[in-house]
């Protein structure tokens, strides 16, 4: 199944794709993310997403959770819903069509190295497991469910590890296709 996947991914890899991509992601990360969380401060400067919160223990996701104050948690809660389930999806292509559009072109299609174009896959579906596990906890809450806490905890460090896998590719594409002049790879 992931070979079928990485093979679609190669097939859809155009570069004006992965440009326009490249726009939406620029976009939910540098601008609506980061837009949501200022509206989440609300007048106050400690309280952060808790999908920024790397190795937080659950005392201090619980203690986040109750700073965003009422209001805050539903409004997190929405944003978990929408933009946050839009932003995976376009980082998900915008990385497997750039990893694929670069190894198109630094690798010849038997290397082995080729089937890493779907790691982008894994970001998203601990991304996916980080939203359902934030939007549970915000609608407990004050219930405090320790073991829920502790798979946000997992789920958001094996996303961010997918996440730098997919920049540590991109960078080896990168390589890999400048030595090569950007030519295609038959």
């Amino acid at each position: 199944m992931l070979s079928r996947i990485s093979e679609k991914f190669y097939g859809w890899a155009k570069g004006g794709l992965v440009i326009a991509l490249l726009v939406l992601t620029g976009f939910f990360g540098g601008f609506l993310m980061p837009l949501i969380s200022g509206l989440m401060q609300g007048g106050q400067g400690d309280i952060q997403p808790l999908d920024t919160m790397l190795f937080a223990p659950p005392d201090e996701l619980f203690n986040m959770i109750e700073k965003y104050g009422e209001y805050g948690r539903v409004f997190y809660r929405n944003a978990e819903l929408t933009a946050d389930i839009a932003y995976p999806i376009a980082y998900l292509f915008f990385f497997a069509l750039a990893i694929s559009w670069l190894f198109q072109r630094g690798f010849a299609p038997e290397n082995p190295l080729r089937k890493f174009n779907v790691v982008p896959l894994g970001a998203w579906f601990f991304d996916l497991l980080e939203n359902l596990a934030i939007v549970f906890l915000l609608s407990v809450f004050p219930s405090t469910p320790t073991a829920v806490a502790w798979l946000l905890f997992a789920f958001i460090a094996v996303k961010w590890m997918f996440a730098l896998a997919c920049i540590v590719l991109v960078l080896i594409g990168l390589a890999a296709a400048l030595k090569n002049g950007f030519r295609k790879r038959a």
